[in-house]
């Protein structure tokens, strides 16, 4: 299966159930240092943003160097305060993209390397990327626990 089609597959699945978290959960932090939910899903809109930036910049650009402070994102975003559905729109909505974006990358251009931590082809990125979302949205969701390296 296309890593596109997963993708779309793993959000419009998860959408309504999004939609159905109490603002109270949503926001929520389990500890004064940890994530809630509502910044949880702020940092995938950031992963997301990222990796959007990676899959295009890769492909005109050698090995472009690509990186961001995850926490500083999310505290900068203040997504806590922000409203839960605009949070679960945005992420949506940049997934959607994603999607558009990995559609139109030709197997050739998949093999363009981006470097993060490393130097990872754009098709190890996206792979990753929704191992990622995967991981974070069943802790959203709390759904059984993904493992992701």
């Amino acid at each position: 299966m296309h890593t596109a089609d997963e993708l779309e597959i793993i959000i419009n699945k998860h959408l309504s159930s999004l939609n159905k978290i109490s603002e109270d959960d949503f926001s929520n932090k389990p500890l004064p240092a940890k994530w809630s939910k509502k910044e949880i899903m702020g940092h995938l809109i950031d992963s997301a943003q990222n990796n959007i930036r990676r899959f295009i910049v890769s492909q005109y650009e050698a090995n472009p160097l690509i990186l961001y402070n995850q926490d500083k994102w999310v505290s900068i975003s203040n997504y806590q305060q922000t409203e839960s559905k605009d949070i679960i729109q945005l992420w949506y909505l940049l997934n959607k993209q994603i999607c558009v974006i990995l559609r139109n990358t030709s197997d050739e251009m998949l093999q363009r390397t981006s470097k993060t931590s490393a130097v990872y082809s754009i098709d190890w990125l996206a792979k990753d990327y929704v191992k990622h979302l995967l991981h974070h949205l069943h802790v959203v969701l709390d759904l059984d626990p993904v493992a992701y390296p």
